[in-house]
């Protein structure tokens, strides 16, 4: 197996007449944490959006293990092994938490319609191990004894936490998160931070985040890649990208280098 597990080659997405993301070749290693930042605008979230199959490169390949995904449709990405959360959360909001996570099982589930329908031993049996499960990762995001409580009577923290743990039902390889600690208060992000290297340490998984919270890419990430209307300008090591001129310059403007 390639030891990137993600990468992009030359990608490329237009909409009408305005370049989102201009050519950015880009790779996430196995086993590693990596942070995508950049002003508002920059493209980060269209690039996750071609990452996942929401958005089709307008130029350039997306390739997952090797496989060639461009232009493949979300849930091939899904099956293949890419699990994602979104700037704005997307929970179903009068299910239970252990409901939203068993919908993200599905993916994974054997049984076929009309084993549902006549309710086989096999499907009794997989229902049962999923429920099983979707506590487990319940517990493991920091849900305990949440389980039976509506999604929109959560907590803002929680709600993040519950997309994380439905996204992990899907059984990723690779854990892509669109600003997990936005409105979050500073208890809750320095508990996501631990959060997110628990993700890798114990689980094995690859991730890849969109961040603004400098503290958690500076505390969680091995490397850092950053976008400025929609191109590459920088990447390398956390404490590099913190002294590159053309990323204060990005962020702060050029009087700020100058000064």
């Amino acid at each position: 197996m390639p030891d990137e597990l993600l990468q992009t080659l030359s990608l490329r997405k237009e909409f009408g007449g305005l370049v989102a993301n201009n050519n950015v070749d880009f790779t996430v290693p196995r086993n590693a944490v990596v942070s995508l930042i950049g002003p508002n605008g920059a493209g980060k979230t269209t690039f996750f959006n071609m990452l996942t199959g929401v958005y089709k490169p307008t130029n350039g390949r997306v390739l997952f293990e090797g496989e060639d995904m461009t232009n493949k449709p979300p849930h091939a990405y899904t099956q293949r092994g890419v699990g994602r959360t979104f700037q704005n959360i997307r929970l179903f909001q009068n299910m239970t938490a252990l409901e939203n996570v068993l919908v993200g099982m599905h993916v994974r589930l054997k049984g076929n319609l009309f084993e549902a329908i006549a309710r086989t031993p096999r499907v009794r049996r997989e229902e049962v191990a999923a429920r099983v499960r979707a506590r487990e990762l319940l517990e493991f995001s920091g849900l305990v004894r949440k389980d039976g409580v509506i999604g929109r009577n959560l907590s803002y923290g929680d709600q993040r936490r519950l997309e994380v743990a439905r996204a992990l039902a899907t059984q990723p390889k690779l854990l892509l998160l669109d600003e997990p600690t936005a409105g979050m208060n500073p208890q809750e992000t320095a508990e996501f931070t631990t959060f997110v290297s628990r993700l890798r340490e114990e689980l094995k998984l690859s991730v890849l985040l969109i961040e603004h919270d400098m503290r958690v890419v500076m505390g969680v990430s091995d490397r850092v890649t950053v976008l400025d209307y929609g191109e590459k300008i920088a990447e390398g090591p956390p404490e590099a990208i913190q002294k590159d001129e053309r990323v204060i310059e990005a962020y702060l403007g050029a009087a700020a280098v100058k000064a």
